[in-house]
């Protein structure tokens, strides 16, 4: 039996090699997180194994788990430990290999299991690493689970038993290709650009989209676990802008660029403009609720407010719900209300039945786009993009702020912002319409423009947005309001990037 792990241990030590090392800062909201070998160790990875293998018979669920691993030097040694752990605590392993994340979910249903890990930092830098994990096909750990696992791990409550088996899964990445490419293949001569940053989904992403008669230009589709170019992350404005070069360079007729565990999808047009993930939700739920009477969606609040706006949308009888931003919860939101697509602006797309399993799947979401250009065959992408109403929006942005005090600094901005309201005290010279806390705060003025600040799930930081559909001046007027607050909060650092 391990011991109980510490938090206190130094690579190359006799401690380090004998004790379990694990950071408790390394369980999130709805996944796991840790630097390593300075966080977590591979006896700390044996431990959450055999902790996750402990709170799977708790849940009284069938202790059989599909694992996989990302493209990174040191994810399979990752997978191991934690194979370890979870045969050590009575589970029926399934080793599927090098993987995406969406190909591990499917592999759920393909082996029929109900549980899932998948090692994967995802578009964190190297030197991270983490694990994804689910008992409840298509859902992943939310914050009760994330929670009751923490307490088992770190409390050294794990519990062997007997019963646990190995078994290797030689072929699921090709069952996941044959899966999306068995079905009429896309009449419209398209092509595309696919950039995978050098990550997993280079395995994966040029192969489904050829498969499916699309006419496929690779960037950076050659597995590299040192990222030479820059992280996999289509939300990364360097990774955007290396795919708007080739989608110019070619002529492209879209670019589609993919996070390091594939689960999502960015999106360039044929112009080279970078279209943020929840305005190519509004161009999906424009096209997918024409097709699909009252059609129901669910979006983070980071996203656009078009979703309740739109007039194609109104028109074609669509709902949308705004919810808690993290794959987890709009994964678990979409389902309770079965909406057919569950949006994020991370650009984590849910899409349920008939389009979908209900998890997160980038090359799930970059066929749906193509779907949609083959709808609209006299239609180019910037076209689509231009028919919505306009609006000024920020990309992510995200001020460190450590972990220990993150949620401290959102819970006074959100008193800060419900005082003001309560006071009918003016932002931008309006008063304040609304106010969001699902998650953080969106505040919202008179003209629709609205900021959110929010903790970030994942990692040391705060993350802010900025959105008006009035003009450019107001979208930085709201940025500029928010920042002031924050700039004064002793704790809140430096912006990853800026408007």
């Amino acid at each position: 039996m391990l011991s109980k792990p510490r938090a206190d241990l130094k690579p190359n030590t006799l401690e380090f090699e004998t004790t379990p090392l694990v950071s408790p800062s390394g369980f999130r909201e709805y996944d796991a997180r840790w630097l390593y070998p300075e966080q977590i160790n591979l006896l700390g990875i044996q431990a959450l194994g055999m902790g996750l293998g402990t709170l799977i018979h708790d849940m009284g669920v069938r202790p059989a788990i599909a694992v996989g691993h990302d493209y990174r030097s040191y994810s399979m040694s990752i997978k191991q430990a934690l194979i370890v752990g979870l045969i050590a605590s009575g589970c029926e392993v399934h080793d599927i290999g090098l993987a995406l994340s969406p190909v591990a979910y499917f592999s759920q249903f393909t082996l029929d299991v109900p549980c899932v890990a998948m090692v994967t930092a995802s578009h964190n830098e190297n030197g991270w690493t983490g694990v994804k994990m689910g008992a409840q096909r298509p859902l992943t750990f939310g914050p009760d689970e994330m929670g009751r696992l923490k307490e088992i791990v770190l409390a050294g409550a794990m519990k062997a038993r007997d019963g646990g088996a190995y078994v290797h899964v030689p072929d699921m990445a090709e069952r996941y290709i044959a899966d999306l490419t068995d079905r009429p293949r896309i009449k419209r001569k398209l092509r595309v650009v696919a950039a995978c940053g050098n990550g997993t989904a280079g395995a994966f992403a040029p192969r489904v989209l050829e498969g499916l008669g699309i006419d496929v230009i690779p960037l950076d589709c050659e597995l590299d676990y040192t990222f030479p170019q820059y992280n996999p992350n289509p939300e990364d404005m360097k990774m955007l802008h290396a795919l708007r070069d080739k989608v110019l360079e070619t002529g492209a007729d879209v670019g589609l660029g993919f996070d390091g565990d594939g689960d999502r999808c960015g999106v360039v047009d044929n112009t080279g403009e970078e279209i943020f993930a929840d305005k190519v939700g509004v161009m999906l739920a424009r096209d997918l609720s024409a097709q699909h009477a009252n059609a129901q969606f669910v979006v983070d609040v980071k996203s656009t407010g078009l979703f309740l706006t739109d007039p194609v949308l109104i028109k074609n009888g669509a709902k949308t719900d705004y919810w808690k931003t993290g794959h987890s919860y709009i994964k678990r939101r979409a389902n309770e209300l079965n909406a057919l697509v569950g949006f994020e602006k991370s650009g984590h797309y849910f899409f349920n039945a008939p389009i979908g399993r209900g998890y997160d799947d980038g090359l799930v979401s970059a066929i749906a786009i193509c779907d949609m250009l083959d709808r609209n065959p006299d239609k180019k992408m910037s076209e689509l993009r231009e028919a919505l109403p306009k609006t000024w929006g920020s990309p992510t942005m995200s001020p460190h702020c450590p972990d220990e005090v993150k949620y401290d600094v959102v819970d006074r901005m959100v008193a800060y912002f419900t005082d003001m309201k309560a006071k009918g005290e003016k932002l931008l010279g309006q008063p304040i319409r609304d106010l969001v806390t699902v998650n953080g705060v969106r505040v919202v003025v008179e003209d629709g423009t609205w900021g959110l600040v929010r903790a970030s799930s994942n990692k040391p930081g705060l993350v802010v947005v900025v959105e008006s559909p009035t003009s450019d001046a107001n979208m930085h007027a709201m940025f500029e309001a928010i920042d002031g607050v924050l700039s004064a909060q002793p704790e809140v650092g430096e912006y990853d990037q800026k408007i």
